[in-house]
């Protein structure tokens, strides 16, 4: 029997856990700025290096009001590093896609609560 603080969390966890994988994850863009481009080129390399930050807060958003689909999205989201960067070691792919994997898990189990 769950409680309205487990109900809480679960509701809130996967919101900030994905916000901060999303956060993580732009944080890797910032390598631009040491590379000696000029400002049209940071400013090109640098939204070339958001786009999948970018595709994950449109997922987060959609998965904000829908979550089971939500959820589902996050997952194929947490599967993409793994087919797309297959020269990636097992610990990249993890730290990676790991966090998202379990943003869709959570997702996935709260919007199937909330259905019951």
């Amino acid at each position: 029997m769950s409680t309205g603080t487990d109900s809480k969390l679960l509701h809130y966890a996967p919101r900030v856990l994905a916000i901060l994988g999303i956060l993580f994850l732009s944080s890797f863009a910032l390598d631009v700025f040491g590379e000696g481009y000029s400002a049209g080129e940071v400013v090109v390399a640098l939204f070339m290096h958001l786009i999948p930050s970018f595709v994950l807060t449109a997922v987060l958003v959609f998965a904000w009001r829908f979550e089971r689909i939500g959820g589902a999205m996050f997952i194929a989201a947490a599967i993409v590093p793994w087919v797309v960067f297959t020269d990636n070691d097992l610990i990249a792919n993890l730290i990676i896609s790991g966090p998202f994997f379990i943003v869709g898990l959570l997702f996935w189990m709260n919007g199937t609560r909330k259905a019951k």
